[in-house]
């Protein structure tokens, strides 16, 4: 059993106590709304796509018993109608959409939406009851605001599990769950997040579903300054993992896993728009998107300059690959900038870079091309290989490069790369993760026990072709200069490359570093030691315990923070790789 935390949450403080149960949720919304000046009192509860919507409302609607009750999906266009409308964004390809344009308004149906607003209208005394997606632009007005969040995470397992629907249509049993989730990643989630966006400082509470036995309620108000308070110091999400085909065994090692027939194969450590943030009030623990953190005050967290780059999304993301004991990862190319802006709606793409937390012997990294490399030659061995007529070559034509513990490959888009077996990878990348066109996958079936789609009619349109042995060599690999030393540390910069925008900084370290986040977000992940502390000089924020491994989130507006050894760490060497945004 190692130190690492997989629940790592923050303490808010305050006096807010949270409420759990249906029967407590509904009396303590009923004496909410009691309070409510007038005889007639309009409940909103807005629903994010995942939730399970019909258990929310039965639950409210035997609560309150209210006047009327109106639920959301009722008003909305026919299902065929919205089958249509998404699908310029669905499209008819199986992981690739483009980020959606709509806006909740354009799901629902405008004469069944004047209706619901007279019925509203006409309603003399008593509760009105909206419940659903969308619910909060049904009323003309209403006094109380419920949101029924959910993590991103818990989604995508009831969509593997076929439990939920898309917006607006009746699909949780189609055979191929990446259906589900291709839809929620470019249109539900954009359309949704837009209003949550827009609603956020008028939640009168939030409602947290993600444990379905456990449903617990909270002051919105409360939610928001424990989100505040989290942009004032350094935390951590919640990581996830997930097994896969090339899965090793290195994180049930090291990051306190239970055993499985398949091996992890993912760790996400720092992807705000999927992990989750865990708020502690004073007797519960709340689940929430990471994401509201950017949503909420996306200059304190990300810096004025990267905020005005990025808007209001996180760009810098932490994940673990790990094939220790475990297959190649599958051989891909990442789209080009202007690629991705065309076919998929995406402003900047990514790039990426590979750091070695752990290698055996003999490992290697597959990264650029050799020497002579024929394009027309390799792009039809992949076609013949994706048709399964033979199996691809990759020695042939992409170099190999020996690993090691603390190596750092850095990996533009359009280089054609995967780690090889027999390493322990943190991925440091842009955000844009889904965006990975597989050229080849070593010939082997999904955990589902279907191939894994294979993308070289994209890939061919990326790969940089002068990418090769001599070129990769002097550009990729360990691009490592001492920049910096004082007492007890050194800092090097490692990457990343100069077309990509994320900056990297390792430091050595045997006593205390003053960091400043210099108006950037930072991203940091203990890479050696046991466990490091992380001050404020300023007493700005309480002393935060970071252990092997972990990654956290310095907000840009913290400023300057110190690490330094900490417990059975120290006097001795320590080292953290740091990911910030060039300004």
């Amino acid at each position: 059993m190692t130190a690492f935390d997989r629940y790592p949450h923050i303490v808010v403080k305050g006096t807010e106590r949270v409420t759990t149960g249906w029967k407590e949720i509904a009396a303590r919304l009923t004496r909410a709304c009691n309070e409510v000046v007038g005889i007639k009192k309009v409940v909103v509860v807005e629903i994010y796509p995942g939730a399970f919507e019909d258990e929310i409302t039965d639950q409210l609607e035997r609560g309150f018993g209210p006047s009327l009750a109106i639920r959301s999906a009722s008003l909305y266009k026919c299902r065929d109608a919205i089958k249509e409308m998404v699908h310029p964004e669905v499209t008819d390809d199986r992981l690739f959409g483009y980020m959606s344009r709509l806006e909740i308004d354009d799901y629902f149906e405008p004469g069944r939406l004047a209706e619901a607003r007279k019925q509203i209208d006409d309603i003399a005394t008593g509760t009105v009851l909206i419940v659903g997606t969308g619910a909060a632009v049904i009323p003309r007005r209403y006094d109380l605001l419920v949101y029924a969040d959910m993590a991103r995470w818990e989604i995508q397992l009831r969509m593997r599990r076929h439990e939920v629907n898309n917006l607006g249509v009746n699909n949780k049993d189609v055979e191929d769950w990446m259906l589900l989730y291709k839809q929620g990643y470019f249109v539900d989630w954009r359309v949704c997040d837009k209003l949550k966006k827009k609603l956020m400082n008028s939640w009168d509470f939030v409602l947290d579903t993600n444990d379905r036995d456990k449903p617990k309620l909270v002051l919105g108000g409360a939610v928001r300054d424990g989100l505040r308070q989290c942009l004032k110091r350094p935390f951590s999400v919640v990581p996830y993992f997930d097994p896969a085909p090339w899965g090793g065994e290195w994180m049930e090692k090291f990051c306190n896993l239970e055993p499985r027939e398949n091996n992890y194969g993912w760790c996400f450590n720092c992807v705000p728009e999927e992990n989750s943030l865990l708020l502690k009030f004073e007797n519960e623990i709340i689940e929430l998107p990471s994401i509201n953190l950017v949503f909420i005050e996306p200059r304190s967290l990300l810096g004025e300059a990267v905020h005005g780059r990025f808007g209001d999304e996180f760009p810098i993301r932490f994940d673990f690959l790990d094939t220790m004991g475990g297959g190649n990862l599958s051989l891909q190319v990442h789209p080009l900038t202007e690629y991705i802006q065309e076919k998929f709606g995406v402003h900047y793409t990514q790039d990426e870079s590979y750091y070695m937390m752990d290698a055996k012997d003999g490992a290697v990294v597959y990264l650029g091309l050799k020497e002579g490399t024929d394009p027309e030659k390799m792009v039809h061995d992949l076609e013949t290989a994706e048709g399964g007529e033979k199996r691809f070559e990759a020695e042939k034509y992409v170099e190999t490069w020996p690993v090691k513990k603390h190596d750092h490959f850095l990996i533009p888009a359009g280089t054609v790369h995967c780690s090889g077996k027999d390493c322990m990878v943190l991925e440091i990348s842009a955000t844009p993760y889904i965006f990975t066109f597989k050229l080849w996958d070593w010939g082997r079936l999904g955990l589902d026990g279907k191939p894994r789609p294979i993308n070289v009619a994209h890939g061919k349109n990326v790969i940089q072709w002068d990418r090769i042995t001599q070129w990769t060599r002097a550009n990729l690999v360990n691009r490592i200069k001492r920049v910096a030393a004082g007492d007890g540390w050194v800092e090097e910069r490692t990457g990343l490359h100069e077309r990509e925008f994320i900056e990297t900084r390792r430091h050595w370290f045997n006593k205390r570093v003053v960091h400043n986040t210099n108006g950037s977000v930072n991203v940091i992940n203990l890479v050696e030691g046991d466990e490091v502390i992380v001050e404020s000089p300023s007493k700005g924020f309480d002393p935060v315990i970071v252990h092997y491994a972990e990654t956290f989130i310095v907000p840009a507006a913290v400023g300057t923070f110190s690490v330094s050894p900490f417990g059975r760490s120290e006097g001795k060497e320590c080292a953290t790789i740091k990911a910030f945004v060039r300004t």
